[in-house]
């Protein structure tokens, strides 16, 4: 793959653009966790239970940006740009209609999901309060997904980026005045985000438009093409799904060990949240730019962006554990008022801390992959990671000590465990070259 600018470069120019955008999604969630955690415990631990719950619906179809960015990286390397468009347009008309399905039916379920994920008492009350509002959010969420994938694929993170600055922004705006202004409470703050993630849909869908226009790539939904696409995503969707199943396994381990420990965990699994988003900036660049290489026929750019990317992944990794350690004990102060929690918090953050490397480094390795289309393996080797952290997390209901700082100490060294054990599958793969499949198909 032939390029005047250099492989660090490259990762740069879309790196940076990336990180800033992939920080600015995680303060929706921050801002809620925020906002809400002055409120009280209950309505603290109600958002853990109602967050969890819609993350998943939405994170099971994370194919629609991981697989959209390969396909259309592809074709984009392999001199198909009508192709690209054409791809990104199906994957978001395929967005829609999952939302559609997805949506209603979390809303009127939201009461056994949540109590389903251990939620009982006013905690339960608060999560299926804004559980309700905002799983109708999940369809312009998911066009969200879409559209920023294709935009990547396209080598363009500067777009996503000033969008999702701007919905951050007014997603405070709107949750302060909603809940606070307005004393609407813990449904303020579902209302607030559902306003600014349709806001963002349409956004992004208006620059689509404008790329499909200029290449004269087709706009109306062609069901060979949305099943097709929809096929394409099963590998991920089942790798997704059982990472999904980790963090609700991790959420119900943590609502088994009380009301402090859950809205402890809450407040820690959000600040985790914002860093898996922080490093996974390099494994944006790793997916467009391995698509590229492997769509262009370039096997040694592949590799060898593949190991500057592991380097950067693990130094950012090091260096952000080593900023959430000096942190450690003025974060929880942001999110809660309650002593308890905010020691649980504290403890939780010190083993956050130090599995950053380990985050950096599967991240990249994960991100090359999804590049390269090797879906079927990253969905097998997830459903043996999780076969792998069943033991641990049940150990930790089982035997987890009563204290909640001590009980959330347990509780995360069981989920760095699966981080390792994550990093010792990924890491072999990415050893082989198997995964190095050229050309625009896969």
């Amino acid at each position: 793959m032939e390029s005047d600018v250099s492989p660090s470069r490259q990762v740069l120019q879309l790196a940076i653009p990336a990180f800033l955008a992939l920080i600015a999604e995680p303060l929706f969630l921050l801002a809620d966790t925020a906002i809400v955690g002055h409120l009280g415990t209950a309505p603290l631990a109600g958002l853990g239970l109602a967050s969890s719950a819609l993350l998943t619906a939405v994170g099971v179809f994370v194919f629609l940006a991981y697989g959209t960015t390969a396909v259309v990286a592809r074709q984009l390397g392999a001199g198909n740009v009508r192709a690209a468009i054409a791809a990104g347009v199906d994957g978001t008309w395929l967005a829609v209609g999952l939302g559609l399905v997805v949506a209603a039916p979390l809303a009127l379920a939201a009461r056994p999901v949540c109590r389903w994920l251990g939620g009982e008492g006013a905690a339960l009350t608060n999560a299926v309060g804004y559980l309700r509002i905002a799983a109708f959010g999940i369809p312009p969420m998911l066009v969200v997904m879409a559209v920023t994938g294709v935009l990547r694929g396209l080598l363009d993170t500067r777009t996503p980026l000033v969008v999702n600055v701007v919905g951050a922004v007014v997603n405070v705006v709107l949750n302060v005045l909603f809940v606070y202004g307005f004393r609407w409470g813990i449904a303020g703050s579902a209302i607030g985000t559902l306003l600014v993630q349709a806001g963002m849909a349409s956004a992004l869908v208006l620059v689509l438009l404008r790329h499909a226009r200029a290449d004269d790539a087709p706009l109306r939904p062609h069901p060979g093409r949305v099943l097709a696409a929809a096929i394409d995503g099963i590998s991920l969707l089942v790798r997704t799904l059982a990472l999904r199943a980790i963090l609700l396994l991790t959420t119900w381990v943590a609502a088994g060990l009380g009301v402090v420990p859950l809205a402890a965990h809450q407040v820690t699994a959000t600040i985790w949240s914002f860093l898996v988003f922080a490093l996974d900036a390099i494994a944006i660049a790793a997916q467009a730019l391995t698509g590229r290489a492997l769509g262009a026929g370039d096997a040694r750019s592949a590799r060898e962006l593949t190991s500057l990317m592991i380097r950067w992944g693990i130094w950012s990794g090091l260096a952000v554990g080593v900023v959430v350690l000096a942190l450690h004990r003025v974060l929880p102060a942001l999110f809660t008022d309650d002593p308890g929690v905010r020691a649980a918090v504290a403890a939780g953050l010190v083993v956050v801390a130090v599995g950053q490397v380990l985050s950096g480094f599967v991240f990249v390795i994960d991100g090359v992959l999804i590049g390269a289309g090797d879906a079927r393996w990253l969905s097998m080797s997830m459903c043996l990671v999780l076969a792998a952290y069943l033991p641990m997390v049940l150990a930790v209901r089982a035997f987890a000590p009563t204290d909640p700082p001590l009980a959330i100490t347990w509780l995360w060294v069981a989920f760095t465990g699966f981080m390792l054990v994550r990093a010792v599958f990924l890491g072999w793969r990415v050893r082989s070259d198997r995964w190095m499949v050229l050309g625009a198909g896969r």
